[in-house]
């Protein structure tokens, strides 16, 4: 066979090889499209409000602006660039007079990886991140790429009153509840908070030794006390403990927000109850007594409580000292009572200092001017002479024998010489 005729039948042999693939090719590339199929499909055009689509099968379809992206965009071209491939989803079949195309989404392929990423992260516990992009009633919208939302009761674990500075912040949330069927995404800010405050707080608990002194700082007050933030977990400081003086309300004496210093006194770690002190940090209130009030001074006081035998006095902040009854008053009283009443404003003279004892004797009779009195007298005219003679040792400071003294010593002389 001549060398032509090889190159003919050689070039017919491959035509016939190649004109069936090349044809099965082409109807198998030609796939029927139905409406919610997810097809393959290259990007012609970028038009100012759409995107014009290629599909498998040889026809065209359609992506509106909004069905191009899950998040807000000002142009196409930031989601796809001309030949670029990507997936869509057929919304509905378009007819015209030129060529039949459907109507395409991008954003509901994109949503629907998105909510089985988000399904996997559910099921394993994980954490998700994504910024705040709407304040609405009831909560704050974020952006995963679908809609999420947190309701206002798990946005914080404190009280929030206005939302509006969470807005454009990226934070990060526990997924709650998932439905994506129906679009449903709960999340929850205030549940990672929380697990980490108990990390927080049991390293804390872990850290306060009982005696020591730390700084707080005042977070609330009430009735019964204190409770102060020590960096993650409060203590109370019981109304007692917060000074050596009594104290009324712990607002007298403490401002929310105050730093101070606190003694530790216990630690519960299973309760998280942590028992503070204001007053064990404080010098005690009869330290260096001495040096504030000696004997024989005169000082201011507040009558605080009254007894069947005397009123106690407040003469410095927590000190108190006795004025006994009968250093109450010149004139017999049956109760202080009478003379004296709670919170009164008195003046008193000390009549002893005991820093041992802690413990001050006071006296208001001896401030006072001793009134005259006829009794004494009267009551001597009506003694026997012994009484009166027993009268006169004490006031005038003689005895019974130096009184008598010579008329002894004559009666004495007598008897011996007989």
């Amino acid at each position: 066979m001549a060398e032509s005729e090889v190159e003919v039948q050689a070039t017919h042999t491959s035509q016939d090889e190649e004109s069936p693939q090349t044809m099965s090719d082409v109807l198998e590339g030609f796939k029927e499209i139905t409406i919610g199929d997810t097809v393959r499909g290259k990007v012609l055009a970028i038009e100012e409000k759409q995107v014009i689509v290629g599909l498998e099968n040889g026809q065209e379809g359609v992506i509106p602006f909004k069905e191009l992206a899950s998040s807000p965009v000002e142009s196409p071209s930031e989601v796809v660039e001309k030949g670029e491939e990507i997936e869509v989803v057929v919304i509905k079949e378009i007819k015209n007079e030129e060529q039949g195309g459907y109507l395409l989404s991008k954003r509901r392929v994109d949503a629907k990886k998105i909510w089985e990423e988000l399904e996997r992260k559910y099921k394993a516990g994980e954490i998700i991140e994504a910024p705040v992009t709407n304040v609405v009633k009831g909560g704050l919208v974020v952006d995963v790429g679908v809609r999420g939302f947190i309701p206002a009761s798990l946005v914080d674990t404190a009280f929030v009153d206005d939302f509006s500075a969470y807005k454009g912040n990226t934070y990060e949330y526990k997924i709650i509840e998932i439905e994506p069927s129906e679009n449903r995404l709960i999340l929850s800010r205030k549940a990672l908070l929380e697990e980490k405050d108990s990390v927080k707080k049991d390293e804390i608990l872990d850290n306060l030794v009982e005696g020591s002194i730390v700084t707080g700082k005042v977070a609330r007050l009430t009735d019964f006390g204190a409770f102060v933030d020590l960096g993650g977990v409060d203590g109370l400081v019981h109304i007692s403990q917060i000074s050596h003086e009594h104290v009324k309300h712990p607002s007298d004496k403490l401002e929310v927000g105050e730093e101070i210093e606190v003694k530790i006194l216990s630690v519960d770690k299973e309760k998280e109850r942590i028992s503070l002190s204001i007053k064990e940090t404080l010098a005690g209130p009869w330290d260096g007594i001495e040096d504030k009030v000696q004997k024989g001074d005169v000082v201011d006081g507040t009558v605080k409580r009254l007894t069947d035998f005397g009123a106690f006095v407040e003469v410095f902040p927590g000190v108190e000292g006795l004025v006994h009854i009968s250093q109450i008053s010149h004139k017999h009283i049956a109760t202080p009572h009478e003379v004296l009443t709670p919170e009164e404003k008195i003046q008193v003279k000390v009549l002893e200092v005991n820093p041992t004892d802690q413990r001050l004797s006071l006296s208001i009779k001896a401030l006072e001017e001793k009134p005259e009195t006829d009794e004494p007298k009267q009551k001597q005219r009506n003694q026997p002479k012994q009484e009166k003679f027993q009268n006169q040792e004490t006031e005038t400071g003689f005895t019974f024998g130096d009184l008598l003294g010579d008329q002894l010593s004559e009666i004495t002389g007598e008897d011996s010489e007989e």
